[in-house]
């Protein structure tokens, strides 16, 4: 039963039109974006904004999942309705992020692994209770002059397959994000090749493990230059250069790539989705599930203010609107 529950959720998630929203920062990601708007990073604060992205009128037509945190999917919105069953009543899926963050690799300086499986089947269990119906783990990839080394990626490919196997056996969809960092000045080839290594020994492990690949999704890096690469790419470009990675690595049981921004500013993110989509000759639907690049112009327009909560939320709308169109080629990527 739980094979095609999990089959049909992962195909919720990626419906057409639709995306997910990642809402997933931690305490100490949230305060910081909060201490650049001038806002204390309070747990109210941090409720209050979360209920503001959640309760945004018409997100429901752009957006199929929201990915929680620890602590949002505990809260309870203003009129003590948990923020969990906001989201259901609009029909918007919850997820919830379930590694712990990274650590550094012993004897391979750069190199880092995310930690968090040593107790993570009773946290399913939990976050089951909870309501959620898909999880998310990151791993995070930096290039250097010597890295990664493939002992990370394979440490980072194991963790993440133990991560889906567990989560598929708690009934919840498991999200695997292998993001290969743009950090660095490394050309956008060069960030082809490690991401279709680290994308070979993410898969092997999935099959490892007996993941069940109709009851996945992947959440992986567009390909681009690193950010102080001199050559930075054009649309064209990183959509040409992401799909063939992308049909090289991917196996078509796979329903569809959640694709993060990473860093990119939203417009960018937005034009580029576009044009993977507009040159998509591949067997998965192609989304996106973004962070900053759907909630920045909205974080800026709160400001912290219960005043401009409309504002906020339209702003947010927005984005989420321009992404919904980007799948369907028909946009205006500067919308604000």
């Amino acid at each position: 039963m739980f094979d095609l529950q999990l089959e049909s959720t992962a195909r919720a998630l990626i419906a057409p039109g639709k995306g997910i929203l990642a809402a997933d920062e931690s305490t100490s990601t949230i305060s910081k974006r909060f201490m650049n708007i001038g806002v204390e990073a309070n747990e109210e604060n941090r409720r209050a904004y979360r209920e503001l992205l959640f309760t945004t009128p018409g997100l429901h037509q752009f957006i199929s999942g929201i990915i929680l945190y620890d602590e949002s999917i505990r809260h309870l919105s203003s009129d003590g309705t948990p923020l969990v069953n906001v989201l259901k009543q609009q029909g918007i899926i919850p997820g919830i992020k379930v590694d712990k963050g990274t650590a550094d690799m012993a004897g391979f300086p750069g190199d880092k692994v995310t930690v968090g499986l040593d107790d993570l089947r009773e946290r399913l269990a939990e976050y089951r209770e909870l309501g959620a119906r898909f999880t998310k783990w990151r791993a995070v990839i930096a290039i250097g002059s010597d890295t990664p080394s493939d002992c990370c990626l394979r440490a980072n490919a194991h963790s993440l397959a133990r991560f889906a196997a567990l989560s598929q056996e708690a009934g919840l969809v498991p999200i695997v994000e292998p993001e290969v960092l743009m950090d660095g000045t490394h050309t956008i080839q060069r960030h082809a090749v490690i991401t279709q290594k680290a994308l070979r020994f993410v898969f092997e492990a999935l099959v490892e493990h007996r993941v069940r690949l109709e009851g996945m999704l992947l959440k992986p890096k567009m390909v681009l230059a690193g950010k102080e690469c001199p050559h930075q790419a054009d649309a064209a470009e990183v959509a040409d250069e992401t799909l063939r990675c992308m049909r090289r690595t991917v196996p078509a049981a796979v329903p569809g790539l959640v694709f993060l921004s990473g860093g990119q500013r939203d417009v960018d993110a937005t034009a580029h989705l576009k044009t993977m989509n507009q040159r998509h000759t591949a067997p998965w639907e192609l989304s996106f599930s973004f962070g900053r690049a759907l909630q920045d112009s909205a974080l800026k327009s709160w400001d912290g203010n219960s005043s401009n909560i409309t504002q906020a939320q339209r702003a947010l709308h927005d984005r989420a609107q321009c992404n919904s169109e980007a799948r369907s080629n028909s946009i205006q990527i500067g919308k604000q």
